[in-house]
């Protein structure tokens, strides 16, 4: 399965938790600040857009808050209108399929958690998705994870996967994967001295 195909698995897996949250948990917080499930619901769509889009995005936030301009463009959907668009938009398109898709594996497996976090609904995520996801978010410098996870040593417990040298950091891929991040909440979830260093850096 190439990353394009575990995209769109990964939304259809999302799709499938929205289908069932009541009318409360879509309006419930995520882990992401100021974001509830309904805006997280939005921002998983909005790279699924052409580059001219952006750019026009990208004027209207004057170079600021890009994404958060891309939900607002959502922002008068009902949930069942963010579903049934979501469900339209399985598979991703123009520059959500940048790097083979890699992109959108990325951003939609770290959404589905800062959902599924804070509601109690906890998932193992295949193995097969959670070691690309883990490639690419220790390696893209634009990403929180490129700085976070410099200079320490990934080791999860659970997934046969390494990443780098320095303190250690062990346990659950997926606490790993959100901790690097920028989730704090999961660090409580790891152990070893790496955990301080990147505690450090997100204060």
């Amino acid at each position: 399965m190439n990353a394009l195909e575990m995209a769109t698995a990964e939304r259809t897996d999302f799709a499938d938790l929205l289908a069932d949250l009541t009318p409360e948990e879509w309006e419930a917080a995520s882990l992401c600040e100021g974001w509830r499930v309904r805006d997280v619901v939005a921002h998983v769509m909005s790279f699924d857009v052409t580059l001219l889009t952006m750019f026009r995005r990208a004027v209207r936030a004057r170079f600021g808050d890009v994404n958060q301009v891309g939900v607002d463009e959502l922002g008068s959907l009902s949930t069942d209108e963010l579903l049934d668009r979501l469900r339209a938009r399985l598979r991703p398109r123009l520059l959500a399929t940048t790097f083979g898709g890699r992109l959108a594996l990325l951003d939609v497996t770290v959404h589905h958690q800062d959902v599924r976090r804070p509601l109690g609904r906890p998932r193992q995520i295949p193995g097969d998705r959670l070691r690309v996801v883990l490639a690419d978010a220790v390696r893209s410098p634009e990403l929180p994870g490129w700085r976070l996870g410099w200079g320490v040593r990934l080791v999860p417990t659970d997934l046969d996967w390494r990443h780098g040298r320095g303190p250690e950091i062990t346990g659950p891929a997926e606490s790993i994967l959100m901790g690097i991040t920028g989730r704090a909440s999961a660090l409580g979830e790891l152990d070893g001295p790496g955990v301080a260093v990147v505690a450090g850096r997100l204060r």
